[in-house]
This record gives structure tokens, C-alpha cells and sequence, in this order.
């Protein structure tokens, strides 16, 4: 097996650990799945994901990669606030998934050589995720719109939220776009894709999803500006049909905007920023503003955090945010530093949609979908490995034929 050649067991592991970062909370569904059981598959597949990547890589052989000797620290930080279980023994068991994810991750390294087929895993494993929820619209349109959620698109055969429904959609929609004006894809097959998934971004009313397509976009376009004549293209069509939706669906924009809220609300982000500053002033030990609570379900006083680096604090402490904060620093001044290309621009996309998001949205400290969305970006900035010389036997003079010596440059 070469090292150049990805097998397509890969593919399916990088799909199991897609399916393991889904979680298992969110909207209720058609038909009733305990809480229980969606852990024991979500859990189950990141085993399962861990297995056939040892399986295929069986000589433990990687790649140098500082992201994922970054999450390494970050894995060992995790452990170290964990062990006093203040956030209970689900802390260690969230410590071992991580070290599960990260151990994973190392394994599939190998095969981090800035090509684009795990882009291709990514696009189709969470298109997959957006096909279920698009079946569950149509099947039951009351529990994938319920009044719980303000009428946005929840998942209704499998528990997925608003949030996470617009953050898939807009990853694969913006890698996809990012594949067409690169040529790596047919316009078929890109608008199969791009059309289902802007709908179901409309649907689920994701303001920080739909921020960070766009910005991530242009920043990811703007990279291709200089070589690509398809990208001043595309961007010369996207800011002119962005100026006649401006100027013409000014209202129709707002209005989907904040959703009904008022201003009030929305200047709080939804109720956010009174449980930032709550955290932000409960009181501390010198160990836990370091290091952290310990790994926890990503709240405090029983209300959601939304914010990646305020979760990172709360459970990491300091530490952790600075690892986490060199991450994106790390994979960002490497992609600045790549020659324009297409997988540099898909890399740029992936980590300028992660930090946008993580203003409103947690995941950056522990195994979810934006870690996976960064090991992607990794992946794509992995300089290509050199091909081995063929090794060639010593073989004594005597037993070459006279006519390969004769050839032989003195």
C-alpha cells in the first residue's frame, strides 16, 4: 500500500467519527430515541473508528502534524483539570472519547498529504446527515418545525438542532463551491449538493452559520484572486447579486435576520451574554482559572455557554485557551504561508468558518464537528510526502548478465 494511496477503509472511518461528533442531544424526533441508545452508537462509532484505523495502519506509522500535537497538549490538559472530578466522573469518560479522537487522528495522518479526498469524505458523509433531515422534513413537518425552536429546522429522525443543521450545510456548501471553481467537480453535481443545503441553512435560521459561509467564502475566494480567473468570476457575480439582494430585500433580510427578537434580545445574543458574564465572574482557585473544572456537557448553572473560548476557560482554564488559540493561530499562519491553491483555499475556508463561530458556538476543547473541521484544514495544508526511492539489491557483479554491464556509464 503506498503511502500516496488512500484506501477506502479511510473514507469510512472518517465518516464514523462524523457520526460520533452528531451528539446526542437536541429536538424530539419522530420516533422516540432514548438518550441511552443514541450515546451507545455515537460512542460505538468512534470505537468502531479507532479499530479500522489501527487495523489499516497497522505499523502505527504518522505523520508529523502540530495540530494534532496540539490537541495532544490539549488531550493532557483536559486530564489534569479532570482528575479532581469536580464535574463528576463524566469528565473522565469525556477525557477518554478525546483521547480516542486524538489517538484517531494520529492514525489517519498518514495519509494527510494535502489532497482532497477527505474533502470528498467530509462533503458526502455530512450531505448524508442532511439527506436524514430532509427526509424527516418531509415525512413529519411538524417535528422537524416545532414551536419549541421558534419554527427553525431541527433534525426529526435523528436529534439534531438548528445550530448544528446550519453549520453542516454551510461547510459543505462552501467546500463544494470552492470544488467547482477549481475544477475538481462538475456543476451537476455542485448544484445537487449547494441547492438542498442553502434551503435547509434558510430553514434552521443559523445567523452565525450563514456569517461564517459567507466570510469564510471570501476570504477562502479572495485567496484564489490572483491565479484563478473563475474565482474574479464568481466574485465579481457574488458581490453584485449580494448588492441587488441588499438593496432590494433589505426588509425580507432583516426580518429573517433576527428572527422576531427584539432588539434587546438579540443585542444580548439571545440571553448569551448573561451566562458569559456570570462565568466570567464566579469565583476561582488559582488551579481552576489555569486548568479548569474538567470536561463537562459545556454549561454553566444549567444554561448553555455558546462560546468556545469562555467553554475552553471554564473547563480548560487559561491553559487550554491558550492551546487552543495556537491551534487556529498555528493552522492560519501556515495557510498563509502555502502558494495560492485550491486546497489552501478550502483550508483558509474551514478555519476562518471555526473562529467565526466560535463566538456563539462550543466545540473547540473538546471531540465535535469543528475539530474535525480543523483536522480537515490540517490535512489540506499537509505538504505532500516525497516518493521513497525503490530500493535496490546489492547484487554481486558476477551475476549481471555481460550485456547490462556493457551499458553501465564508467
Amino acid at each position: 500500500m503506498g503511502e500516496g494511496h488512500t484506501p477506502k477503509i479511510v473514507g469510512t472511518v472518517w465518516g464514523l467519527l462524523v457520526l460520533n461528533t452528531l451528539g446526542s442531544a437536541g429536538a424530539k424526533t419522530i420516533v422516540p430515541l432514548p438518550r441511552s441508545l443514541i450515546q451507545m452508537v455515537t460512542m460505538g462509532a468512534l470505537v468502531a473508528a479507532f479499530a479500522l484505523a489501527l487495523l489499516v495502519n497497522p505499523r502505527l506509522r504518522i505523520r508529523a502534524s502540530a495540530y494534532v500535537f496540539l490537541l495532544t497538549l490539549l488531550l493532557v490538559t483536559s486530564v489534569i483539570s479532570s482528575v479532581n472530578l469536580e464535574s463528576g466522573f463524566g469528565a473522565l469518560f469525556r477525557c477518554f472519547r478525546l483521547a480516542l479522537f486524538v489517538s484517531t487522528l494520529w492514525l489517519l495522518s498518514r495519509w494527510w498529504d494535502g489532497g482532497l479526498a477527505f474533502v470528498r469524505h467530509h462533503i458526502r458523509m455530512y450531505f448524508a446527515v442532511l439527506g436524514s433531515v430532509a427526509v424527516g422534513l418531509v415525512a413529519s413537518p411538524g417535528a422537524a418545525l416545532p414551536d419549541l425552536y421558534g419554527g427553525r429546522l431541527v433534525g426529526a429522525l435523528w436529534p439534531l438542532t438548528p445550530p448544528q443543521i446550519g453549520q453542516y450545510a454551510a461547510v459543505i456548501t462552501g467546500l463544494t463551491v470552492l470544488l467547482v471553481l477549481g475544477r475538481r467537480t462538475d456543476r451537476t453535481s455542485a448544484v445537487v449538493v449547494i441547492v438542498p443545503s442553502l434551503v435547509l441553512l434558510a430553514l434552521t435560521h443559523t445567523r452565525t452559520a450563514t456569517l461564517g459561509l459567507l466570510l469564510g467564502l471570501v476570504l477562502a475566494i479572495g485567496s484564489l484572486l490572483l491565479t484563478s480567473a473563475a474565482a474574479r468570476r464568481f466574485f465579481s457575480w457574488a458581490v453584485l447579486c449580494a448588492t441587488v439582494a441588499a438593496v432590494g430585500f433589505a426588509s425580507l433580510l432583516q426580518a429573517w435576520f433576527l428572527r422576531g427578537q427584539s432588539k434587546e434580545n438579540f443585542s444580548s445574543l439571545t440571553g448569551r451574554a448573561k451566562v458569559w458574564d456570570a462565568l466570567l465572574a464566579a469565583p476561582r482557585t488559582t488551579g481552576e482559572r489555569w486548568f479548569g473544572m474538567g470536561l463537562g456537557d459545556k454549561s454553566f448553572g444549567g444554561l448553555p455557554i455558546d462560546n468556545s473560548w469562555l467553554a475552553v476557560y471554564n473547563e480548560q482554564g487559561l491553559v487550554g485557551v491558550t492551546l487552543v488559540a495556537a491551534i487556529i493561530i498555528v493552522l492560519g499562519g501556515v495557510a498563509l504561508l502555502r502558494p495560492p491553491s485550491l486546497q489552501r483555499a478550502c483550508a483558509i475556508f474551514l478555519i476562518s468558518y471555526c473562529a467565526i463561530a466560535s463566538y456563539t458556538e462550543a466545540g473547540l476543547g473538546d471531540a465535535s464537528p469543528y475539530l474535525l473541521h480543523l483536522a480537515l484544514a490540517a490535512s489540506l495544508l499537509a505538504v505532500p510526502a516525497e516518493a521513497a526511492p525503490r530500493a535496490t539489491p546489492d547484487v554481486p557483479r558476477r551475476h549481471i548478465p555481460r550485456w547490462a554491464r556493457r551499458s553501465e556509464v564508467p
